[in-house]
């Protein structure tokens, strides 16, 4: 039996970005959309999309889609054939490009009009993008937009990505009927002799790969295009390179890359004090207040102790997330990430990978599973799956606020080694655990797998440019929202549930303990803590662990729920961190801090690895990940335990 797939075209005209990456695409498809866009997957893959509203100059709302940025439109990884698939009206659910805007950075057009002869090839309506003209005029490159247009057979408007205004030359062009058509060209301007015939528009026949005397015919095309634009020999020295003579060096790139790393957790615990006070005492006076105005009952408990109690726990992290973010995001944004990748491609290589899996792992410290995706770039079969199987190992977001609670709780708050804050150090030792252990599995696939060569590594590196403060803001409300989105989703609802699990059924009338040890999730807990017990986990934790499963932020919830319902006397929910500092042993925090460096992957994360490598190897990604979870909590338990006596 087949499936039937139906196709749902939204209404509007599509434009569809396209680009060599580091070309400012993202940038220029931030200033089109600024808010109005949504990131999601294109159906059928797990590969992000970016999709937004756009207004032309004449108030046209226009639909515009941000294709994976690709070299060529041969492609060489799924990420480059979602874009030949896009181009080609192939993508489920998706419509043909009314109109291509390809996205050329003015610095490099050797490279860059390479693919926009490839775009014309398609017969798609095509109009030019000259991005980073400011960049190019200052590095003496005068470009004529005009001339360029007449050489290339399609419109070229020059555009600067990052100003408020950069983008209003191609938002009047987009009203203009005659860009519609393919093959329009500026106004006087005569057609240029295209490489190769194009396809008829209306076509539904795959674009082929482009033949490799297409490809040379192109490089000769571009060639002699930048000649007779009096370009040829344009190769300006950059400040990238003079800041690269230090960056890339072999002792002190590394050495700076570790410093920033450093101070990026360091900046994770000294940043979000006073925000996380805020928020701590507006969950504190929230919980207060409703359980002044509401009487005792079922209800009341529901609230207080389960919704507030739960997500509010959760929400007191978000500043630490954000942080986390915000380097992550200027790293990206000033073109440094591409130089780390190629100072670790050494290190990478002795473990059977090349550099180019930094950015995915990478990518993971804030969740795995645009890392996961983002391993769709590594063009190597085996080097794939081997990034996939150890991007759970980076040390997601999620654990943040579990690693914050009980560092916060163990770890004493004072400065050592000249003014660093110990808290710091152990965050940082914590993402450094996680590193060794994602390298040490890729080691040992290497060993057993007869791919496990080291691969030589190509890639561009682009130029260094202050990140803009637009861009910076889209992105961390991006990320806010998407974990809002699961506080008010998945937090809440297994909150919810955990909290009635924990009250039902009522305590018999002689009980002398809390009502949640004779609750279901206390049953749950007390069966699961036999098999917890080894490595120190007490019933309360072995409950939190259940829902943890599903998103690993939820086992702080978790815990603040149990604790508010198990609570006795004068201990209150928001008393989570002294309330364990005081019942749990340092061994048993330390030994939570160790499970959680190797703990199974939430269930999006096992869900996006079987999507990408299949049901068997997502199987043994979640054996291995339990198995090394439990052996590093084992040996810290014990560790400890000796260690204190």
């Amino acid at each position: 039996m087949h499936e039937a797939v139906v196709h749902l075209h939204p209404p509007g005209r599509l434009l569809a970005l396209v680009g060599n990456p580091n070309c400012g695409k993202t940038a220029l498809f931030n200033r089109l959309t600024g808010s109005h866009q949504k990131v999601a997957n294109y159906a059928g893959v797990t590969i992000e999309r970016k999709e937004g509203r756009l207004t032309s100059a004449a108030g046209r709302v226009l639909r515009l889609l941000d294709l994976p940025g690709v070299y060529s439109l041969n492609p060489r990884s799924p990420d480059e054939a979602v874009t030949v698939r896009v181009l080609n009206g192939q993508a489920v659910g998706e419509k043909r490009p009314d109109l291509v805007v390809c996205v050329v950075d003015a610095t490099n057009l050797r490279r860059n009009l390479r693919l926009v002869l490839a775009v014309r090839r398609t017969g798609l309506p095509c109009v030019v993008a000259l991005n980073m003209v400011d960049l190019a005029e200052r590095q003496g490159l005068r470009i004529d937009a005009a001339a360029l247009g007449r050489e290339l057979g399609v419109p070229v408007v020059p555009t600067v990505a990052v100003h408020g205004d950069g983008a209003q030359a191609l938002r009047a062009l987009l009203d203009d009927p005659a860009v519609w058509q393919a093959g329009a060209l500026p106004p006087g301007a005569a057609a240029a002799p295209a490489a190769s015939a194009g396809a008829d528009r209306g076509a539904t026949t795959a674009v082929a790969p482009a033949p490799a005397h297409d490809a040379r015919g192109d490089h000769a095309a571009v060639r002699g295009i930048l000649e007779r634009l009096g370009l040829a020999d344009a190769v300006p020295h950059t400040t990238s390179d003079r800041i690269d003579r230090v960056v890339l060096h072999p002792v002190a790139g590394p050495l700076l890359l570790g410093v920033l790393l450093f101070l990026v957790f360091q900046a994770v615990f000294a940043w979000a004090e006073t925000p996380k006070g805020w928020i701590e005492a507006a969950t504190a006076w929230c919980g207060d207040r409703l359980g002044q105005a509401l009487a005792e009952g079922p209800l009341r408990s529901l609230l207080v102790d389960g919704v507030i109690a739960g997500v509010g726990g959760v929400l007191v992290f978000l500043p630490q997330i954000l942080i986390l973010f915000f380097f992550i995001l200027v790293l990206e944004e000033s073109g440094y990430l591409p130089r780390a990748a190629f100072l670790l491609d050494r290190l990478m290589g002795g473990v059977g990978l090349s550099g180019r899996s930094f950015i995915p792992l990478l990518s993971s410290f804030a969740c795995a599973i645009p890392g996961i995706l983002a391993a769709r770039t590594v063009s190597n079969p085996r080097d794939r799956l081997v990034t996939v199987m150890i991007a759970p190992l980076m040390t997601c977001s999620a654990r943040l606020p579990v690693y914050a609670l009980l560092i916060g709780a163990f770890v004493p708050q004072h400065e050592v080694l000249g003014g660093l804050e110990l808290q710091g150090l152990v965050l940082f030792g914590l993402y450094l655990a996680g590193i060794v252990g994602a390298l040490g599995v890729a080691w040992v696939a290497k060993r057993l797998s007869a791919g496990g060569q080291t691969r030589s590594l190509m890639m561009e590196l682009p130029r260094y440019h202050w990140p803009t403060l637009r861009n910076l803001a889209i992105g961390l409300w991006q990320r806010a929202q998407i974990f809002l989105r699961r506080v008010g989703g998945i937090i809440l609802a297994l909150t919810i549930v955990l909290w009635f699990l924990a009250s039902v059924p009522s305590p018999p009338p002689d009980a002398t303990g809390p009502a949640i040890q004779y609750s279901l999730a206390g049953l749950l807990g007390r069966a699961l803590a036999v098999v917890f017990e080894p490595i120190g986990f007490n019933w309360q934790i072995s409950i939190a662990l259940v829902p943890g499963l599903a998103a690993r932020e939820v086992a702080v919830s978790a815990l603040g729920t149990v604790y508010a319902l198990s609570a006795t006397g004068d201990d209150t929910a928001q008393a989570l961190a002294p309330l364990i500092a005081h019942g749990w042993s340092l061994a048993t925090a330390f030994s939570l801090l160790a499970w959680y460096v190797f703990a199974p992957m939430c269930l999006a994360t096992l869900a996006t690895l079987r999507r990408e490598a299949g049901l068997r190897w997502a199987a043994l990604a979640a054996a291995y990940l339990f198995a090394l979870a439990y052996a590093a909590a084992f040996v810290t338990y014990r560790v400890t335990l000796w260690a204190t006596g």
